[in-house]
Order: C-alpha cells, then sequence, then structure tokens
C-alpha cells in the first residue's frame, strides 16, 4: 500500500500580516482536500508572513495513482499569482 508524501514550499511576497498568510494559505489547503481527496496540513514557517511549508499525503492501493494524484496537485499549485511554488519534496513510500 503505498503512501505519497508532497512537501511544498511557498513564497507569499503579497501577505504582510499572518492574518492574510492565513487566508491564502487556508484556501490552498481546502482547495487540496477538495479537489485532489489528499490529507493537507502546513508545516512550518508559521510565523513568518512571507513563506509556508505545506505537506499533503495520499494513500492510494497503486503506486502509479498516487504519483499521479501528487503529481497533479504540485501542477495546480503552480501559477497562481497569490504565492510561487520555491521547491517541492515527493516521496513514496
Amino acid at each position: 500500500m503505498p503512501v505519497g508524501i508532497l512537501q511544498v514550499r511557498l513564497r507569499l511576497p503579497g501577505t504582510r500580516t499572518l492574518k492574510e498568510k492565513r487566508s491564502v494559505v487556508a484556501a490552498v489547503l481546502a482547495r487540496a482536500r477538495r479537489e485532489f481527496n489528499v490529507s493537507a496540513a502546513e508545516l512550518d514557517g508559521l510565523d513568518d508572513p512571507k513563506s509556508a511549508v505545506l505537506g499533503f499525503a495520499n494513500l492510494s492501493n497503486a503506486r502509479g495513482h498516487t504519483d499521479e494524484v501528487l503529481m497533479s496537485l504540485l501542477d495546480a499549485l503552480d501559477g497562481n499569482r497569490d504565492y510561487y511554488v520555491e521547491g517541492h519534496d515527493l516521496s513514496i513510500l
């Protein structure tokens, strides 16, 4: 049973306060849960209004499906004007 874990580092250049950051991050996490059926949480950078580290997990019966879901999620995160993806780590166990 493969478990996929995607860690994404975001830069939020337009946010000045933690309240603005929470609004953006909450929307990203809700969208990921709704559209990709993954578990999602903010992992690090909680006190920095300009960056966030988000984690996403997917459990499936097929390794290829897990990889496809997480790569589709990463593609969906790219191209947003509220933030940009600085980097990511993907592992499937």
